[in-house]
């Protein structure tokens, strides 16, 4: 008697474990009726709400099962984007598009040159998307998305936040082209953008984090780098230039920090008053006695891994002739006779 309950108790259990398992594979398949739509995610929307849209769209039979199937799949990282979705696709076809970002192929790129500055990508990054240039500004500028942004990436910190600095993104933005979903937000643009940068940078985290200098010095001094030389070995050297001076104390003497910092291009016209102008970047006057306050462009990876890695020499001195060659000396009297022969060549820019 007891055997024919348990049998029968195990033969009860079966059932309904079958009932349930049909009922699951059941609410998975498609609908099959003849109706397809646009479906947009939107960024950083959850997938509570993805799956109850999805109901109320009719392109799956129950919201329960499809939130179990995620979860036993651990399959909740919808991508943002718009999506063609139709009620022929059962719940694994829709899920795994959300997935891959299988989106519909309506994309923007971007293009971001390198040595440019934050107000430059501003203007691109507007025109590009539609944006309005001030409301990308403002973004950028905005304390609480700049706290975010200090949280998630190792390499931002509160330098970012000094008071006295004209634009706290101003660098971190990685030069590149970049291929959007046309629905993204100036969030999503700054975000991929950091990511990039992040992931140009993480090889080299350890002697990063081992430098004397914070990763918001050195990106200052890649941008310097970036301005003052063009080729790998010119912007090694530089580097160790600069880091020779910053070694003995001295004034890194830069002009194109004498341009941002009275927010000139190098196409303006600089008069002494612009050189001596006191502000936290201007390295020819005697107000910054070593870095400026921040990066002053956007520079290449060339320039951050000179920043990292200078050539060491006893250079203290460089200048550019027109064609962009980079000539080093030792003192400033040296610097004096390649300047003068490269007035006399024609060549002094």
């Amino acid at each position: 008697m007891i055997k024919k309950i348990i049998i029968g108790g195990i033969s009860a259990i079966a059932l309904i474990l079958i009932i349930l398992i049909t009922f699951y594979n059941i609410n998975l398949g498609a609908i099959n009726k003849d109706y397809g739509t646009k479906f947009a995610i939107k960024s950083g929307e959850s997938a509570t709400s993805v799956i109850k849209r999805l109901k109320e769209e009719n392109l799956i039979k129950n919201e329960l099962v499809v939130k179990i199937y995620c979860k036993l799949n651990n399959k909740i990282s919808f991508q943002a984007g718009e999506y063609d979705l139709h009620q022929y696709m059962d719940v694994k076809t829709i899920i795994n598009k959300f997935n891959t970002g299988d989106v519909i192929k309506d994309t923007i790129t971007l293009k971001l040159v390198e040595g440019k500055r934050l107000i430059d990508y501003a203007e691109v990054i507007s025109n590009t998307f539609s944006f309005d240039k001030e409301e990308v500004l403002n973004t950028l500028k905005d304390k609480e998305f700049l706290k975010e942004l200090i949280d998630k990436y190792w390499f931002i910190d509160d330098s970012i936040l000094k008071k006295d600095i004209y634009y706290p993104l101003e660098g971190y933005l990685y030069p590149d082209t970049y291929e959007f979903n046309k629905n993204a937000n100036i969030k999503d643009v700054v975000n991929k953008l950091l990511s990039t940068l992040e992931k140009k940078i993480n090889p080299y985290k350890e002697d990063i984090e081992k430098s004397d200098y914070s990763f918001h010095e050195l990106l200052t001094l890649s941008s310097l780098i970036e301005a003052e030389a063009a080729t790998d070995d010119d912007r090694k050297l530089v580097s160790g230039v600069f880091y020779n001076r910053l070694n003995d104390h001295w004034t890194l003497g830069s002009d194109v920090t004498a341009y941002y910092g009275v927010h000139k291009t190098f196409t303006d016209t600089i008069y002494q008053v612009d050189l001596d102008n006191c502000n936290p970047y201007n390295t020819r006057s005697n107000c910054v006695a070593g870095l400026p306050i921040g990066p002053i462009n956007s520079p290449s990876f060339s320039a951050i891994y000179a920043s990292i890695y200078p050539t060491s020499n006893d250079y203290y001195y460089f200048v550019a002739d027109k064609t962009k060659k980079v000539y080093f000396s030792k003192t400033a009297s040296e610097q004096g006779q390649i300047i003068q022969d490269l007035k006399n060549k024609g060549l002094w820019l």
